[in-house]
């Protein structure tokens, strides 16, 4: 196949897409593959009646996928994790129309991974442009959660960065949960064992559960865990109970679903994915409370069964600091934004550069509270 592309589509959806050819182009990254983007649409989480109209543009040289960028014609704001409320908010008090607007990125996932997926330069080019064609059709275009390479791609094309936190932990080499204890500073490294301590002693236990170990029974009872955290705090759960059971079809080898009992009776439950190389914390929810019961099921489960695998990195999802006491380093993450209106451009690209320095700051700052021992990381 040659350098340039023969033809670009716009798919509203993925049912004429060969697997092996989009997988190819994901790279092995379990958010990018075709199996969870149709677990998403077919289940009707990700669609057109949900705000989600998707809208990838794919390259195509002798009828064989060469290039693609997820991307979503959106009717709204929600399950980005990239803040734009107040954008939509100033354009509406202006008697503009924020929305419909474009984003690329993979709904409900604030997981840093490659939009553009292509390796020739000219293809990307060609993606990047397609994307902004199409944007000019609407207020905006965002791409959320690249990697800082590509972020600098899109700077380069005219949008706007934006910078981001999230918190991951580093498996450096343990072989054992003790392992990473012992490079922790002592107050931190106290107060953890005490939580699992306290877990224990209320008697709970803990199964990890992965791929075909998953029944249906696991599945629908974290449905309901995972909608209780939803209804918890006043807010809609974006995901059914067919999305997670056909994931865990799909992409059987990737999930991990950690479970607690009590009494042999399931009590939380917390959903990752995972590969040889990252593993990714998704939801979690309870069926009643136990003091420390997120921590463990989130967070020190999740790290034995990394340290179990050789897993290099946990990436903890949004927010959050307080992960940090408990081993979870600051990470910068990068979104890119193009707004069709030149006068609200100039003010975002303002808020953005005052954005910025204060996200800068707030990494330093929680890097001077490392809970390593002497400041290791």
């Amino acid at each position: 196949m040659g350098d340039a592309p023969v033809a670009l589509r716009v798919l509203d959806s993925l049912a004429g897409v060969d697997p092996s050819q989009w997988n190819a182009l994901a790279g092995g990254h379990p958010f990018l593959r075709y199996e969870f983007f149709r677990a998403l649409h077919d289940t009707g989480c990700a669609c057109a009646r949900s705000g989600w109209l998707p809208q990838f543009v794919t390259l195509w040289d002798e009828g064989n996928l060469c290039g693609a960028l997820p991307l979503y014609l959106k009717s709204h704001s929600w399950g980005e994790y990239v803040f734009d409320w107040a954008w939509a908010d100033a354009y509406e008090r202006h008697g503009l129309a924020y929305y419909p607007k474009l984003v690329s990125a993979v709904p409900f996932s604030p997981v840093t991974g490659a939009r553009i997926l292509a390796a020739a330069p000219a293809r990307r080019a060609a993606l990047v442009r397609a994307a902004l064609e199409l944007a000019r059709k609407t207020s905006s275009l965002h791409v959320l959660f690249p990697p800082e390479a590509e972020a600098g791609e899109w700077e380069a094309a005219g949008l706007m960065l934006r910078r981001g936190v999230q918190f991951h932990w580093k498996n450096d080499g343990y072989q054992r949960f003790d392992d990473f204890l012992s490079v922790l500073s002592h107050d931190k490294r106290k107060k953890i064992r005490q939580e699992r301590r306290k877990v224990l002693d209320a008697g709970i236990a803990f199964r990890r559960l992965v791929g075909a170990q998953i029944r249906p029974e696991h599945w629908k009872f974290f449905q309901r865990c995972y909608a209780g955290t939803y209804r918890a705090h006043r807010s809609t759960p974006y995901l059914n109970l067919a999305f997670f059971e056909q994931l865990g079809a799909s992409l059987a080898a990737n999930t991990l679903l950690v479970l607690a009992e009590r009494e042999g009776k399931p009590l939380a439950a917390a959903l990752n994915l995972f590969t040889g190389r990252a593993l990714y914390g998704r939801y979690w929810g309870a069926a009643g409370f136990v003091p420390n019961l997120h921590f463990e099921t989130c967070y020190y489960q999740a790290i034995e069964f990394a340290i179990e695998r050789g897993i290099a990195t946990i990436e903890g999802g949004a927010q959050g600091e307080h992960k940090v006491a408990r081993g979870f380093l600051p990470v910068g993450t990068w979104s890119a934004h193009w707004l069709a209106h030149p006068e609200f451009a100039d003010a975002v690209e303002r808020f953005l550069a005052r954005e910025a320095a204060g996200i800068a700051g707030y990494i330093d700052e929680l890097n001077e509270r490392t809970p390593f021992k002497g400041g290791n990381y």
